[in-house]
């Protein structure tokens, strides 16, 4: 009976939190939109950002859903190292909205253009640099993903692209694809591995949140000079593998087939 009425709880918290998201981003895509048509660039990022910033402040006070960081020492030393690409786990939605307003650049995210057709929020992001991409062609993809990754990059921002492609369940390990470590090589950037526990309080594809923490621990620095970018994300995958298991032990109790 406890558990079933802490799930009604849980459900009740979750059904706010989506009004809150609901209600504050219809606001906010309309005021982005608005105010894009007039100016371009860092106002427009820093209006969306403020929308993040309040999802995440909506899921900490609504559904108790909180954070800490781990190996800010890393994260200060990448702030400082020139173009960087953030490779991090995906296991959520949480990562994708906290990031923005937990990073030291702006971001640049490589994602899947029918993301654009989502109302308000997917209009939003057609006003800011960001690399959408048609999946079912590969080498049009690279080329944009390239050409567009360096010219983001140039003007300070930081690339972020999630290597297993899709959001993980939580305890389970995706494949690692090379395109993250690709552009990296063909840059000259850096790239940081990052591990979020993000599953942990926010599960794929759920609007179920339960209280808790999510940890988000940065990897070390790791340079691209002279690598090959299969054997580069080997070493990313390993880091974020070994880092999941260490914050979350409990997930990786049972083991999971990639």
């Amino acid at each position: 009976m406890i558990r079933f009425l802490r799930q009604v709880f849980w459900s009740f918290r979750s059904l706010l939190f989506v009004l809150w998201l609901t209600v504050t981003v219809a606001l906010w895509g309309t005021a982005v939109v608005v105010l894009s048509i007039f100016v371009r660039g860092d106002p427009v990022y820093r209006l969306c950002v403020s929308w993040l910033r309040l999802a995440i402040f909506g899921a900490r006070m609504i559904c108790g859903v909180r954070h800490r960081m781990i190996g800010l020492d890393n994260l200060q030393r990448a702030d400082k190292a020139g173009p960087v690409i953030l490779l991090p786990k995906h296991q959520s939605t949480w990562e994708t909205f906290a990031f923005p307003g937990l990073m030291p650049h702006p971001l640049c995210y490589v994602f899947k253009r029918e993301l654009l057709l989502i109302p308000f929020f997917g209009w939003s992001i057609a006003r800011l640099d960001m690399i959408h991409i048609d999946r079912s062609k590969r080498a049009e993809a690279w080329n944009k993903v390239a050409e567009q990754g360096q010219r983001f990059m140039a003007k300070g921002m930081w690339v972020i692209m999630f290597p297993e492609g899709t959001r993980t369940t939580r305890g389970s390990q995706g494949v690692y694809k090379f395109g993250g470590t690709r552009l990296a090589v063909t840059t000259g950037a850096a790239v940081l591995p990052i591990a979020v526990t993000s599953a942990r309080c926010w599960p794929r594809k759920s609007f179920m949140l339960r209280p808790g923490t999510i940890d988000v621990s940065i990897g070390p620095l790791i340079s691209s000079a002279g690598r090959e970018p299969d054997e580069l994300m080997r070493e990313v995958e390993a880091w974020i593998e070994a880092e999941m298991r260490r914050l979350d032990p409990e997930a990786y109790a049972t083991p999971s087939t990639p």
